[in-house]
Formats: C-alpha cells, sequence, structure tokens
C-alpha cells in the first residue's frame, strides 16, 4: 500500500480526496499546515504528496522547495492560480504535475493510479539492496552505491548480477564463467576470482569484509545482499 499526504487547508476538499483515495487503495494522510506537512513528511515514507499553494503558515511553493531539497518524492500541485505563468513557476520549483482548482477528484484519482503503474513499471528493472545503499537497474546496466554511480565492466556487471539472479544459492567458478563467458571459454577458473576481488573493491564498504559477495570456502560465491 502506497502512502500519500494531501496538505491541503480546506478539510472538505482533503476529505473528499482521501475518500477516493483510500477507495482505490491507498493510505492517505492529511494535514492543513505547509510545516506540519514537513514534518510529518520526514516521519513516513510517502510515494507521493498532494499540495495546495494557500496555506495558512507558509505558502505550498515554499513547501516544494523544502522536499525538493532532501527528496525527490513526487508531488501534485493543486491551486487556484490558473495563469500560465503560475504553472511554469510551480513546475520550475520541483511540483511534477500542476492541477487548477476546481478539480475533479476522479481525475485526480486517475492521475496517482497512472502516476503508480508508471512507478511499479519503472522499479521492474532496478534491484535495490541494504535499504538502498546498492542499486542496480538491470535493464540499463548501472550499478550505484549511495546513489553514486560505479562504473564496472561489463564482465564486472555480468558476475555481479548473476550473483545476484541466483541469490541465495552458493555458483562455483565453473558455472560462473559459464553464465557470463560462455562455455568454450578457454582461460582459468581463477579469473573469476580477479573480477570478483575488483568488484568487491567497487561496491564493498570494507572489500576485507564483505557483505554483499560473499566467499564460500572451497565451492565459490554467493551474494549476500538484503
Amino acid at each position: 500500500m502506497q502512502n500519500i499526504l494531501i496538505i491541503e487547508d480546506e478539510e472538505t476538499v482533503s476529505k473528499v480526496l482521501k475518500a477516493y483515495l483510500e477507495r482505490a487503495g491507498y493510505k492517505v494522510y492529511c494535514t492543513t499546515k505547509g510545516l506540519e506537512g514537513i514534518e510529518l513528511f520526514n516521519k513516513i515514507d510517502f510515494k507521493l504528496v498532494i499540495l495546495d499553494l494557500m496555506l495558512p503558515d507558509i505558502d505550498g511553493e515554499e513547501v516544494c522547495r523544502t522536499l525538493r531539497g532532501f527528496s525527490d518524492v513526487y508531488i501534485f500541485m493543486l491551486t487556484a492560480k490558473v495563469s500560465l505563468s503560475d504553472r511554469i513557476e510551480g513546475l520550475n520549483i520541483g511540483a511534477d504535475e500542476y492541477l487548477p482548482k476546481p478539480f475533479s477528484p476522479r481525475e485526480l484519482t486517475a492521475r496517482v493510479n497512472a502516476l503508480f503503474r508508471r512507478l511499479v513499471s519503472e522499479n521492474d528493472s532496478i534491484l535495490s539492496f541494504d535499504g538502498g545503499k546498492l542499486k542496480i537497474d538491470k535493464e540499463k546496466r548501472i550499478v550505484k552505491v549511495n546513489e553514486e554511480v560505479v562504473n564496472l565492466t561489463p564482465n564486472e556487471f555480468d558476475i555481479l548480477y548473476a550473483l545476484i539472479a541466483g541469490k541465495g544459492n552458493v555458483l562455483t567458478r565453473e558455472q560462473l564463467i559459464n553464465k557470463v563467458f560462455g562455455i568454450d571459454f578457454d582461460g582459468l577458473d581463477r579469473t573469476i576470482d580477479v573480477h570478483i576481488k575488483n568488484i568487491r573493491k567497487k561496491i564493498e564498504e570494507d572489500s576485507r569484509n564483505p557483505k554483499y559477495i560473499l566467499t564460500v570456502t572451497k565451492l565459490g560465491y554467493k551474494f549476500g545482499g538484503e
């Protein structure tokens, strides 16, 4: 169940949106003030913020800027400001969508559903471990450690992905060679050890005490990330 935060000073609007979104299967939290919204955001893992611009304490633009300072959460802005310049400003400060009032709760719910379908599709290709410290995009062949791209060679990436795909199982050097280099490989099985050493240097905090690529004595290697 995805968490959604609504920051909207009109409680009647919040109640209607909350009812529609909860009927669609989301967990919805509501607040009428910007500062309370920021505080709540810091406590709960929200995937979407529905943000009104006219708030009683600080304006929605300031809330948006604050959230964008430390999060890439999706933000839908709701506002009575309908001019083109207002919409451009909203998008420029970090909003993902800009919906002028009055709006249809059914349309907003449909937009939310479309967003999460897209996110699920995008995330299908991304594997995440250790609370997101290690991420592998198997389609783009990108590896990130603490959100920093790590440059693996094609063979290193294939070895890492083979271990991840066989998570929970020990893969021998011969099995890794067959998966990465093919059965016609005419080299030493210790080649795998060299690649493993290089991968560890790039993705492990401590390559001498690895937590992702584990050695199983006399057998081979396995992936240990959670």
